[in-house]
């Protein structure tokens, strides 16, 4: 089966025509050794079935970057090449072309968004143009599907008669010469789209619609998600599978090493699956109950401020202040995304692109994001004891996603690049594309994350039911009492919040702790080590060594801040001023001390120079 490689630069519209291509028959895969991700589809025609390859966005193909690699090595291995190509920005585009017809593969070039380009005024002679590049190239409009049937039947003329290999700035002149004999632009005014595009890069008015766009998004997975959680809760865990599950734990006899792995422990005769601790009850309900609702609306919410252009202004607004952590714009993303679920956000993060950023990404947002589930229960159980005890928790997790970003920048080695991207004008997305793009995800979460998932859930329960967490508990109670000043019993949830954290917060409420106490157990409970399921899959995204490294990190800055606070808080400095002084410093400490990152680009600049 031969096959069709989708090439062309980021927001051209490639996922799009991909989609429209392949039909349903797509998955996901990670490119070999890499964590950079492409499509993979099949598209059958009347003579022939190709096998489709999404590669992923690139402007050259002498890569600078991994997602370049992958680009180019998923370019060579092409039996035809289709070059999707922005018809609204011709010459950036065709600089990706000029390197295409340099390669010894077929070329097809598809322009597209063409409606677009008549919309702002750019007239291409189609016919001129593919006379001088000596390929056929096809217009088309790939979310109505316009032109995708010509572009199908243009696949056995496929050619490339064009070999001579050139240098930039020959490419360039090349480009140039070529978009001066095709294209003509005429005078337009702006549309309302498009002052609303300035208005959302502008620094005056693009920050209240970053803070406004991120608001209502952020409303949206937690609102929408917790309605799919309780809907899955009411209708399918506590009522099918819950009543499958009880007839298999009496098959299992009811009790027994396997019944408390698999099932765990009843509770009155029934299953509660946040507390049985079974692979099978909590294991499942994690996944399927708790992470997949808010995956779910997060990645549509996510699908549509990509294909609306929107998520490429949001990453440029808030770049300054991520860079001063060791991170660019787009790592926005996961640290939005862990409020609903550090599981999604952890896989957000491979998106990346560098091993550097994604280290510390996913340990700032594992330290300091709560989950949702979490959030609410430190509302509700610090909240009833008063406004500022509450303002400390959050205080105290800002500032130590501030700081801790400060000193990872500065002593891990390499340096955070300087964020390069193109900024797409606004679209309206494409519904087909939305659901088609979010079952793609939805099922690559399932494929890849359940084994790391159920699997993590698995040794700690076999840890649980053997009485090590117990045994472990008795060992570590001095040390949660002399440098946290919790009681002996805080020790357990401190070891049942790595299954689930917001399980091992609600365990706070029989200890009968103070105001600071719970402050304390709060920060520590967030701060201090992933979820099993976030874990696992931390695991596969960063390796063992990276994670083993972020692990310790973790520990370290949850037992120092529940140190810090255990000293400080009401004995010292009362919880109103405490929190009004973390805040403070989370904004002057980044402005005085900028980012080792920027000097450190310098100084290789400098070297080069």
């Amino acid at each position: 089966m031969r096959k069709i490689v989708l090439a062309g630069n980021p927001n051209v519209g490639k996922s799009v025509v991909f989609s429209q291509l392949t039909g349903s028959k797509v998955m996901i895969s990670n490119y070999a050794g890499t964590t950079v991700e492409f499509s993979k589809g099949l598209l059958n025609t009347e003579k022939e079935s190709f096998e489709v390859l999404d590669a992923p966005g690139t402007y050259s193909l002498e890569p600078t970057s991994k997602v370049e690699e992958v680009a180019s090595n998923l370019v060579n291995q092409a039996d035809i090449v289709i070059n999707i190509v922005d018809a609204t920005n011709l010459e950036r585009n065709l600089f990706l072309t000029a390197e295409l017809l340099e390669r010894d593969v077929p070329l097809i070039v598809a322009l597209n968004m063409i409606d677009e380009a008549g919309h702002k005024g750019v007239k291409i002679d189609v016919k001129k143009l593919e006379e001088l590049l000596g390929v056929p190239v096809i217009t088309t409009v790939a979310v109505s599907g316009e032109g995708l049937k010509e572009l199908v039947d243009s696949l056995p003329g496929a050619v490339n008669r064009r070999k001579t290999v050139l240098n930039i700035s020959d490419r360039w002149a090349y480009v140039g010469d070529l978009v001066g004999k095709v294209q003509q632009v005429v005078h337009r005014h702006h549309s309302w789209l498009e002052t609303l595009q300035d208005a959302s890069i502008s620094p005056a008015t693009g920050l209240p619609i970053a803070a406004a766009v991120l608001f209502l998004a952020f409303q949206l997975v937690i609102g929408l998600g917790e309605f799919l959680h309780e809907l899955l809760d009411d209708y399918v865990f506590e009522g099918f599978y819950e009543t499958l599950l009880l007839n298999f734990s009496e098959l299992l006899g009811g009790s027994g090493f396997l019944h408390d792995i698999l099932i765990g422990k009843l509770v009155d005769g029934k299953i509660d699956f946040e507390e049985s601790l079974g692979v099978l009850t909590t294991g499942v309900f994690v996944e399927i109950g708790v992470v997949l609702p808010f995956l779910a609306v997060f990645y549509l919410m996510l699908g549509f401020l990509e294909d609306s252009g929107y998520l490429p202004r949001l990453a440029v607004m808030v770049d300054r202040s991520m860079h001063r952590l060791g991170l660019h714009g787009y790592s926005i993303i996961p640290m939005v995304l862990g409020f609903g679920c550090n599981v999604p956000a952890a896989l957000a993060a491979r998106n990346l692109e560098s091993r550097r950023e994604r280290f510390i990404a996913c340990t700032l947002m594992s330290v300091a994001i709560p989950c949702m589930a979490q959030l609410a229960l430190i509302v509700g159980l610090v909240g009833r004891h008063g406004f500022e005890y509450l303002a400390v928790v959050f205080a105290a997790l800002f500032f130590i996603w501030v700081v801790l970003g400060l000193i990872i920048d500065r002593f891990m080695p390499g340096y955070t690049p300087s964020m390069v991207i193109e900024i797409p004008p606004y679209r309206i997305p494409s519904f087909k594309a939305q659901i088609k793009k979010l079952g793609m995800r939805i099922r690559g979460f399932l494929v890849h994350a359940t084994p790391y998932i159920l699997g993590g859930i698995l040794v700690v329960n076999i840890l649980y039911v053997l009485g090590i967490i117990n045994y472990l508990g008795v060992i570590f109670a001095p040390v949660v009492q002399g440098l946290l000043g919790l009681p002996g019993d805080a020790v357990s949830t401190l070891l049942i919040g790595f299954l689930r954290k917001d399980v091992a917060v609600a365990m706070l409420i029989p200890l009968d702790l103070t105001a600071r106490q719970l402050v304390i157990g709060a920060v520590v409970l967030a701060a201090y080590f992933p979820c099993a399921a976030t874990f696992t899959v931390l695991v596969k995204e960063l390796g063992i060594v990276d994670m083993a490294k972020s692990a310790f990190i973790m520990i370290v800055t949850a037992f120092s801040a529940g140190f810090i606070l255990n000293l400080f808080l009401d004995t010292i400095i009362p919880a109103a001023y405490l929190a009004a002084a973390l805040i403070a410093l989370s904004i002057i400490l980044p402005l005085l001390l900028g980012s080792t990152s920027d000097r450190r680009e310098l100084s290789d600049l400098d070297e080069m120079a």
